[in-house]
């Protein structure tokens, strides 16, 4: 799903950077993504999502 619909930033990629980079900041996606720099409304839904990925790092999502 398209968290950050203004730069077509997915659940994916977000999931992607935290396994693949360890990247554990908000700021940190920001750097490599435009996500939340249109709007905002994202940032929160984001967070959330990057939240999960460092609490469960054995899940990868399928796909």
């Amino acid at each position: 799903m398209y968290v950050c619909v203004c730069h077509a930033v997915s659940d994916k990629t977000i999931r992607k950077l935290a396994y693949e980079q360890g990247i554990k900041e908000i700021r940190e996606i920001r750097k490599v993504t435009a996500l939340g720099s249109s709007c905002g409304k994202c940032i929160p839904i984001a967070k959330a999502i990057l939240q999960d990925a460092n609490l469960n790092p054995l899940y990868k999502e399928a796909g």
